[in-house]
This record gives structure tokens, sequence and C-alpha cells, in this order.
């Protein structure tokens, strides 16, 4: 948190200023642990039944999983400092991991110039331009890649073939049918995020999964006199009389508080909003910034198929668009001594393939990995799942940098820390705990200019 203020003088007058904060993801907590440890009371309001957003879990034998894939990188320096916090640094364990392309039934590796080379998909000089774009991505300037699309500074660098075969269908399998919209800037982070400065991919993890920084963030807030509130579903915040922000849930008495953290997708804001006092109040936000949803299939094997934690499969007449090898990099302590493996499909939440019913698209799913994996039995599959999320990736245009929505709505009272505000960083754990330490540093700031502290 903030260092040039006086932490006493904070903890002291925050003590009768409190907070509200909506959403129990991963910046929602990190924004309740900050704002309880400065001294001020907090309510952290869940409408789920379970904290953790896209860090869900569910129990599988004597082990907990994530719902989605989840990895740390050495680059991560937002989450791995709040894990140094709360005492969870050294509970982190890190292996070399590597990546994999899947094209017309045949997988390649990528993670060497060796390995580039031997990429028969592309023509000797197009595997020659990809890997001149790689080193370029490393070391130019993001300066002027907001406003310039990822369609147009790849098809520049790597040529027009090698855009449609290597570096268009990997954009499709995250955005859809509006990669062409994406701006370089998206690439040019992701990429560096991934390299993080290593010549070796390497990848970490957290023994007792994810869930653990979950449940010692959570108990913490509590132990700092915090409030958690689970299955509560905001439907209004406004403005009362007194200048007060409101909170309302259905079926409930109208909770007040001095200010309120909104973590939740910006589509929830304007509906609770609307109306209202605080909708004349506060700034209109941009609510044109739209997010991928994802359909993730997670099996348990007894048996892995390749090397790669993460391999792109682009072909057309495959249900998913990447498969993650987690035992590559998990511990057997971590999966009850399984092979997992997730099967994601970024696809929007109205796309009628979202909707479709859980068996229907594990079958799908299991048929498109046997195309790819034709000596995969049926034996060899133990169990699975299947889970679904609406609001994941935000589906970013030219300039969004300069339209995206301000932390401060309304300065001491309203504040907002949602994934659509995270870009140019990855949309990850890390992106939004850096982005939750931003926002907290912001709200004492305003505190001390309010009392002259």
């Amino acid at each position: 948190m903030t260092k040039d203020t006086n932490s006493a003088k904070i903890s002291k007058n925050m003590e009768n200023s409190s907070t509200a904060v909506i959403g129990g993801g991963i910046s929602g907590l990190a924004i309740a642990y900050w704002l309880s440890k400065s001294g001020t009371p907090v309510t952290l309001y869940e409408a789920s039944d379970q904290l953790g957003g896209l860090g869900t879990f569910f129990q599988y034998r004597n082990v907990f999983l994530e719902k989605f894939y989840h990895c740390m990188l050495p680059s991560d320096k937002h989450l791995l400092g709040l894990l140094r916090e709360i005492d969870l640094e050294n509970k982190v364990y890190w292996k070399d991991t590597s990546f994999g392309f899947m094209h017309k039934g045949e997988l390649y590796g990528l993670n060497t110039p060796f390995e580039l080379l031997c990429f028969r998909p592309l023509s000797f000089i197009d595997r020659f331009r990809v890997g001149l774009t790689g080193l370029w991505g490393s070391i130019c300037s993001p300066n002027g890649l907001d406003e310039v699309t990822c369609v147009e500074w790849l098809s520049r660098l790597s040529g027009k073939r090698a855009f449609e075969t290597f570096w268009k269908p990997m954009l499709q399998a995250k955005f859809g049918d509006r990669y062409h919209e994406v701006p370089a800037l998206w690439f040019w982070t992701r990429f560096n995020r991934e390299k993080g400065g290593n010549k070796k991919e390497c990848k970490g993890y957290i023994h007792g999964g994810y869930r653990r920084i979950v449940e010692a963030l959570s108990e913490s807030i509590k132990a700092q006199g915090g409030t958690i509130k689970l299955q509560a579903s905001i439907e209004k915040v406004d403005l009362n009389a007194e200048g007060r922000l409101s909170v309302l849930i259905p079926n409930s008495e109208v909770e007040v508080f001095d200010r309120v953290v909104i973590t939740t997708p910006i589509s929830f804001f304007n509906k609770a909003i609307s109306g209202s006092r605080l909708a004349e109040e506060c700034p209109k936000i941009d609510g044109a910034i739209d997010m991928q949803g994802v359909v993730n299939a997670v099996i348990m094997l007894r048996r892995g198929f390749t090397k790669h934690y993460w391999v792109a499969a682009i072909d057309e007449d495959i249900p998913f668009q990447g498969i993650v090898e987690s035992t590559t990099l998990l511990e057997k302590s971590d999966t009850a001594g399984m092979h997992l493996i997730y099967l994601m499909n970024y696809i929007h939440r109205t796309d009628a393939l979202f909707n479709k019913p859980e068996h229907e698209i594990l079958d799908n799913y299991i048929v498109g990995l046997k195309k790819l994996f034709p000596d995969l039995q049926n034996e060899d599959i133990v169990d699975r799942f299947l889970f679904r999320a609406p609001f994941v990736e935000p589906l970013y245009t030219i300039g969004y940098q300069k339209r995206k929505p301000p932390t401060v709505l309304i300065p001491g009272k309203l504040y907002m820390a949602t994934t659509a505000q995270v870009y140019p960083d990855v949309t990850s754990w890390n992106g939004s705990v850096g982005l939750a330490q931003k926002t907290v540093d912001q709200i004492l700031r305003d505190f001390c200019k309010t009392r002259d502290i």
C-alpha cells in the first residue's frame, strides 16, 4: 500500500469510514484485504456461493481443483508480492514448461529457434519472419501499438501467409469473429509476460491450489474485522439523502457505506445504478466493452498425451481451441494422482454453443480429443466435468487505453476495479492484483486529502 502516508494515523481515522466491496474475485478479495488491514470496516459481497471468481474450485477426491486452469509466471510481481505478504510465496513451486501447436493432426513444439525452423505448415521464409516477429516483440517499444490492430501489425512483420496460417487461428481462438479489432498492444503485453525475459518457459503453481490463496485472504479479512457475505446479489447501488452510498440486496435491508468499490463486470454496474441519483452524479461508463466467455472441460485421465503444458488446437473440426496438460506442471499430490487436462473454447455467452447441454458439449470434446489422439481409449478417461463462465476476456478495440473506465468515479466515494480496466496488462490474477493495489492506494490518498493526514 501507499508508503508515503502515516499508517497509524490512517488506521485510526479509517475506523469510522466503512467500505463495501462488490464482487468476490481476486480483485475484490485483494482490495478487501488491504482496506481491512488499513483499519476501515469492510463488507465484501459475492453473488455466488463461493469466492474466487475465475479462480473458483471444486472438490475431486481428496483435492480441490480449479474450474478454469491457472498458473503463475516469474514476471507476476503483483501476485507474488501478495502471496509473500500473506505468507504463501514459499508454497509456490516452479517447473520448466513448453508450448505445442497442433496443425492437421500433427503436433509441433514451438519453443526454440530449431523447432520453429522445423514447423512445416509455414514456408522457410515465413518461419524466419515469425521468428523475427517474436524477437522484435521482445525488444520493441509498445508506444503506438494501441492504435494499430494485431492483424495489421503481425501481417506487416510476419507476412500475410504466416498471419493466416499461424497468428490468425490463435487470435480467433481467443476472440472469435472480433479478432480483427484487437490492438497489437494486447499481443505485445501477452508475449512479454509469457517470456518474462527468460530463455526457457517457466510456470508456477501453489501447493493446495488457488483455493489456498482465496482462503488465506478471506480468513485475513475476517480476522481484521471485515465481513464476507456470500449469495448476496446486489440489486441497487445509490446515493441517499445524506450523500452516503446505499447497497440493496433483494429481500434484505438497505446497507449504507461511506464508499463502494465495484469489481464486477461493467454491465452489472450500469444495471445497478440505472435510474438512480448515483447515475446522475458519476461519469457515464462506456458499456460498449463486451466480454468473451469460455466453456471449459476438466478431464481426468490415466495417462497424458504430450510433454507440453499448453497446446494450441486450431483445426476447424476440433470443438475446442486449446489443451492444457496441467500434470506437466502440477504435482500428483495436487491432482489426486490423476493426469489432468483442461479443454477450453472461448466463445460469447450469446452463442448457441455456449448454452448447449453439458453432456453434448463433453461428448463433442471427447470426439475432438480422439481425432487429435486416435489411440485414446474410453477406459483412459476416468472422469469429466464442464464449467462455463460468461465474462472472461474483454473484447478490446483499438484506442482502448484512452477509453478504459477510470478507477475513481466519485472521489472518496465510488471506485471501480474490473477486468476491463487491467489493460494493457494481461487479464490474469496478477493483473487484477496490480489493479487492486492501485485502487487501494488511490482510496487511501483520497481519504488522507479529506482528513488532512
